[in-house]
Parts: structure tokens; sequence; C-alpha cells
């Protein structure tokens, strides 16, 4: 079994998919906990469809999907933002607009787009085995600017993610940092497509960060255990769709919930006990 995965290992596209691997553990562990501790999925999964929206106009200008997604999807988040800031509309009717906009936008554009009809595929459902070495350099950077503003503003976005009042007290910038950390859970997403997919990338962000939450209540911790969690279920997925030939982010997300579900087997096993 150790010579077939070196010998897998030697394949440039394994390499590539491995760092992938690494990278969105790291960038979806970290911004996914501050999405948990606000409790801001089902924003998230509106800007996860939205960003469908901005991979059809990329096909229909000509120009990269991932840079359409990116630049419709932080606009997007930005507009769910302001539009929950001003409070004259409920929440959950302002992201269920934006969702149904992004899938509309993406479907006409997509319809309307000269030639063949692109595979979608791999955007809606995820395969991390072809990742591309541009990808993977664009998540490398998108990982290292998050994990750097994260320790250097720890502080003010861990009192915005937990109290706003306190932070207000504080002098903190609170919608500043809320505007920049929507903008961040919006890149983390579309640079995270090729993973999981647009049906499943929210899983990274909180399957890991809810197994971790059953270990530890600490923000940091969270953090932490959700990028060894969502390591392991990467790594663990990208093999056994690599060894029996399953799609990689469908398999991916499932050893994600095994674990979760082994966690949550033991502790409440260790709770019995006690």
């Amino acid at each position: 079994m150790t010579l077939i995965f070196l010998e897998i290992l030697s394949y440039r596209f394994f390499q590539h998919a491995l760092a992938a691997a690494v990278l969105t553990s790291v960038l979806c562990g970290i911004v996914g906990t501050y999405i948990v501790s606000r409790r801001m999925v089902f924003i998230s999964g509106g800007i996860t469809h939205t960003s469908f929206g901005g991979i059809g106009i990329g096909y229909y200008l000509g120009m990269p999907p991932m840079i359409g997604a990116a630049v419709f999807s932080v606009l997007s988040a930005l507009g769910i933002e302001y539009f929950s800031r001003k409070g004259d509309i409920r929440n959950d009717s302002m992201i269920a607009i934006f969702w149904a906009l992004g899938m509309a936008l993406g479907i006409l554009f997509i319809f309307l787009t000269p030639g063949y009809a692109p595979n979608l595929m791999s955007y809606l459902f995820g395969n991390i085995l072809t990742i591309s070495l541009v990808e993977l350099l664009a998540l490398a950077c998108l990982t290292v600017i998050i994990a750097a503003a994260f320790k250097l503003f720890y502080r003010p976005i861990l009192y915005v993610a937990f109290d706003e009042e306190f932070a207000r007290t504080r002098l903190i910038p609170v919608q500043l940092i809320k505007y920049l950390m929507i903008s961040m859970i919006a890149l983390t997403i579309v640079f995270s497509i090729r993973v999981a997919g647009i049906i499943l990338i929210i899983s990274l962000l909180t399957i890991p960060q809810t197994t971790a939450n059953l270990l530890t209540r600490r923000f940091d911790r969270i953090a932490l255990f959700s990028i060894l969690i969502g390591l392991a279920g990467n790594i663990g997925g990208l093999i056994l769709s690599y060894y029996l030939n399953i799609p990689s982010g469908a398999t991916i997300i499932l050893c994600l919930v095994m674990l979760f579900l082994a966690v949550r087997t033991i502790r409440s096993w260790k709770l019995l006990q006690t």
C-alpha cells in the first residue's frame, strides 16, 4: 500500500491535489471558525450559490471563470452585509434574493455563451484532482493573506464574532471588520470551489468547525482543530477517491461526516461514563 501511494505521489496532478487539500484545510479551518461562531452558515450558503453567477459571466466574457466568480461573489457578499445592516429587509430574504439572482444569471450567461456549453461538473461538485498550478498558487496566496490577517487582528475579529456591542465600547471599527470578513468568506468560497464544488463547499466551512466545537470552546483551538480535522478529511477523501475512482468532492465530505460522527459518539460515550 505504501509503495502504491508513493507511486501516485510521483504524479504532478496528485501533488497539486495534495497541496490544495492542505491549503484548503487551513483556509476553511480559519474562516469557517468565524462563520460558525457568528452563526453565518446560511449567509455563506447564499454566497456560495451566488458565485455561480460570476462563473457564467466569466464564461460569457471570455475571462477565467474563477475571476468572474471572485468579483461577483465579493460584490454580492458586500451587498448582503449592507442590506442586512440597513434592517429594512429581513436578512434571510435578502440572502435568498442574491442566491436566486446568482443562480439565474449563471444559467442565463452560460446559455448565451457562443459555442458548446462548458462542463460545469467540476464547479458544481468539485474535482480536486484537476486543480491547476495557477489555481493552486492563487489558493496559496489567499491562504497566506487570510492567515496573516487573523494573526494581526485576532482580538478585534474575536470581539466582533462574539460580542459586537463590547467591540464598539473598545472603539473597534465593527462595520469595517464585518465588511472585510464577509469579503474574505466570499474569496475563500470561490478559491475552494475546485475542491468540493458549489454544492458541497459549505460543508468544508462548517463540518470541521462543528466537530472541533465538540472538543473545545476556545476560538483559537476551534480553528486549530478545524484545520487538523479538515486536513484528515481532505487527504483521506482524496486518497479514497483516487483508489475507488469516485468523485473527490463527495468523498471528502463523507470522510468529514464520518469524523464528526466518530467524535460525537466518543464524546457521548465519555459523558455517559461520568
